[in-house]
């Protein structure tokens, strides 16, 4: 017990200061660079530091959980790639304003229609996507379009970093809400007014719905499918892909069809399942712009594995 409290002054008054401290002056340092600078020299830290941390260990098991076939240069290849995409993500937030101008060109969006017209209807609208590319893009190019977009996030652990990711996020023009119950509510809320609720479905959520990815059975958030259901909502898959430094792709695809068997619980599977094929497949095609350093899948399936792997 004594040890657990020692910890935790440690990390309240050395750790999480240090760490607040460090990031405040490297997005301040990078905010003064133009973006491709930035960006490359980002994505360059992270090939030459990330693949060898003892974390991509992590994202080399998923991959041979996703990707049987591959090679091992395969997916060290892969490793690399998208420890260049989580080093520029870290360094272009100070410039996601500028990223996402509309006159600044860096951005293209497909399939806008889409979001407009559920953004003008009564009803309320999701916006389904994953932790692709630089995901913080959205939410900005929302607010670049006039779409009053609120996001559901997960807080940062450090206490101290949270006012400079509010300030970077709050840019955007729109609003966010803290994954819990109060976030759960708030989401509820927001629904029922109309409004337009982002969700990044891709991670674990140990009291989610098993559903298939990559052929095997990974615990999802059901939110998007819960809430599109409830209230009759479009939801709308929207992916991110990286097309160069500080250069994006954001392709927002036809609203999934709502399942109607009857069975709430299996209509809900269905949607999920939908909405995870549509993810595999953007991952498939370009698996570097991925987050592979999160577990996935349960402890049981990797277990399952071969030694070598």
């Amino acid at each position: 017990m004594a040890k657990l409290r020692s910890n935790k002054r440690f990390q309240k008054f050395v750790k999480h200061p240090f760490e607040a401290a460090g990031l405040f002056v490297t997005l301040g340092l990078f905010r003064l660079f133009p973006v491709d600078v930035a960006s490359n020299f980002g994505g360059w830290l992270g090939r030459m530091v990330g693949p060898r941390l003892g974390i991509s260990r992590r994202a080399r098991r998923n991959l041979r959980l996703a990707f049987p076939d591959k090679t091992p240069l395969e997916i060290e290849k892969i490793v690399a790639g998208m420890w260049d995409n989580l080093g520029r993500v870290l360094f272009e937030y100070p410039h996601l304003d500028q990223i996402t101008a509309r006159e600044a060109g860096r951005v293209e969006v497909v399939g806008a229609d889409h979001v407009y017209g559920a953004a003008e209807s009564d009803r309320g609208s999701i916006l389904a996507a994953g932790h692709l590319a630089n995901w913080e893009v959205m939410a900005f190019v929302a607010g670049q379009h006039g779409v009053d977009l609120t996001i559901i996030v997960r807080e940062p652990n450090n206490p101290y970093v949270q006012p400079a990711v509010d300030r970077l996020r709050g840019s955007s023009g729109g609003k966010r809400i803290s994954k819990g119950s109060d976030g759960a509510r708030q989401a509820l809320q927001l629904l029922k007014r109309g409004g337009v609720l982002g969700i990044l479905f891709d991670q674990k959520m140990n009291d989610g719905i098993p559903v298939s990815f990559f052929g095997h059975t990974a615990m999802t958030p059901a939110a998007p499918a819960q809430l599109g259901l409830r209230f009759g909502c479009n939801i709308i898959p929207v992916r991110t892909e990286r097309l160069g430094a500080g250069r994006f792709r954001m392709t927002c695809y036809p609203p999934i069809e709502h399942p109607d068997s009857g069975n709430r619980k299996e209509d809900i599977s269905s949607a999920m399942e939908s909405l995870n094929r549509s993810l595999e497949t953007w991952i498939a095609e370009k698996p570097e712009d991925w987050l592979w350093l999160h577990r996935r899948w349960p402890q049981k399936t990797y277990d399952s594995m071969s030694p070598e792997s």
